[in-house]
């Protein structure tokens, strides 16, 4: 099997403590590298949570609402961090992702509507993502746009189907490093860190509609499905890479050591994504908004508007986190709706396999890709896209999300590690979040502006 050959190469390479001594610059470098791979699918998960997409909505936010939202980062930090981490958990304890065990204790009619609810929300994410990045791309060195779409849509696809499953998530992994470009380009913003703290520490909500809709906007972007069905997948994923792991379920030992890696993992990469949104908001805020510019619209508009403010350098900076993210979210979001639907056929699935051995699941990994790039080349308003994507997404969330609940709690499912405690109640906390969220997006669609 292709798991296996790629986990037997890896394993041929000398560990870290058995290599030879070298410079002293070297055990610097090797720690930091040993410290990201032992950052898992939780890292991974966190960073593309912050696609082009949602740079676009926590730009909007900052730049309409100013540094008074940046608490919505505290808010929502628990509530994703608990429902990703019960997400992994069901993965790690199972050997199977949130589709496979639906299709396995649920209707069947209930698995389709999720799965190609899932499959139109990704596909039209991913679309608005590749848009994103092409609109940045010219702003950095000119050229067409559609060029860039087909060049990173068509690199990203590939990477997933042909790229060794190691080498492709050690990639994804520094990929991530790309996010750190927002945080650079606060040493351009003149932030009023009092301002600024008092944002995130003190909530001052204003009841208007603009204001409860950017909090709706910022929940559904924070808190996405594709997010769950991914990092429980490659839970799963990485123990039939690993011939040394199997599902919790038949084999119990070690069960409190990975729980605790689950557990810090999620949170960090939890933590790292709502750092960066934060960093996003903040600068929005300190530049935008402070020089009245509150109709951003797009995370490509808002590198573009940072230049007479900030400088070319920020604009420069903010475009290339635009790239590089949209570069990690991407194979997120295609690979999240191959697991569902691979998953939920009962078809061998996984990055880790030969395209041979899964046509099936590549195939369509490569349809949700494609349809992505194609929707480009439509006369389709990619903000309007991108909006109703967030519906899609925001009206997706809840079932999945009550489901989660429900399948972490069945003893037949995760037998003696049924998720309960603080942890049961904060992934219930969050559902309710999503729930409120939804239901005031839909009031705010038929009420309108008042």
């Amino acid at each position: 099997m292709a798991d296996r050959k790629s986990s037997s190469n890896y394993r041929k390479r000398p560990a870290a403590g058995h290599a030879k001594p070298a410079a002293k610059a070297t055990p610097v470098r090797r720690s930091f590298r040993d410290a990201l791979k032992a950052l898992g699918p939780g890292l991974i998960t966190g960073a593309s949570d912050d696609d082009p997409s949602g740079i676009g909505t926590y730009s909007q936010a900052g730049a309409q609402l100013g540094y008074g939202i940046g608490w919505t980062m505290l808010l929502t930090f628990p509530l994703m961090a608990a429902i990703q981490e019960i997400s992994a958990r069901v993965g790690r304890v199972t050997g199977h992702g949130i589709a496979g065990n639906v299709c396995r204790h649920y209707p069947p009619w209930l698995l389709y509507v999720v799965v190609t609810l899932l499959f139109i929300a990704n596909t039209i994410n991913i679309a608005a993502d590749l848009g994103a990045m092409a609109d940045a791309a010219k702003l950095l060195i000119g050229g067409h746009s559609i060029v860039y779409v087909l060049l990173f849509g068509v690199t990203s696809v590939a990477a997933q189907i042909f790229l060794d499953y190691k080498r492709y998530v050690s990639v994804l992994k520094w990929l991530t490093l790309s996010l750190f470009a927002y945080v650079a380009a606060l040493a351009f913003a003149r932030v009023d860190w009092g301002d600024a703290l008092a944002g995130i520490l003190l909530p001052r909500p204003i009841w208007s509609f603009d204001y409860f809709t950017t909090i709706v906007a910022i929940l559904g972007t924070t808190i996405s499905p594709y997010l769950f069905f991914w990092q429980a997948s490659q839970e799963a994923e990485d123990q039939r890479v690993d011939a040394a792991k199997r599902p919790l379920i038949e084999k119990h030992y070690g069960a409190r050591r990975e729980f605790s890696r689950i557990r810090a993992d999620t949170i960090i990469g939890m933590a790292f994504s709502n750092l960066i949104a934060l960093s996003i908001i903040v600068t929005a805020a300190a530049t935008l908004h402070a020089a009245g510019k509150t109709d951003i619209r797009s995370s490509a508009e808002a590198a573009e508007a940072l230049r007479p403010i900030a400088g070319a350098f920020a604009e420069t900076i903010f475009a290339l986190g635009i790239i590089g993210t949209g570069l990690l979210a991407i194979p997120v979001l295609a690979g999240a709706a191959a697991y569902a639907v691979g998953e939920g056929r009962r078809w061998p699935v996984g990055l880790a396999r030969k395209p041979k051995e899964a046509a099936a699941f590549y195939a369509v990994l490569a349809l949700s890709g494609g349809i992505g790039i194609a929707l480009n080349f439509t006369p389709i308003n990619p903000i309007s896209a991108l909006y109703w994507s967030a519906v899609i997404n925001g009206v997706l969330a809840v079932p999945v999300m009550v489901l989660l609940m429900f399948v972490a709690r069945r003893k037949d499912v995760m037998d003696t590690f049924v998720i309960k405690g603080p942890l049961y109640w904060l992934g219930w906390l969050s559902t309710l979040a999503m729930v409120l969220s939804v239901a005031a997006m839909g009031a705010g669609l038929f009420v309108g502006r008042s």
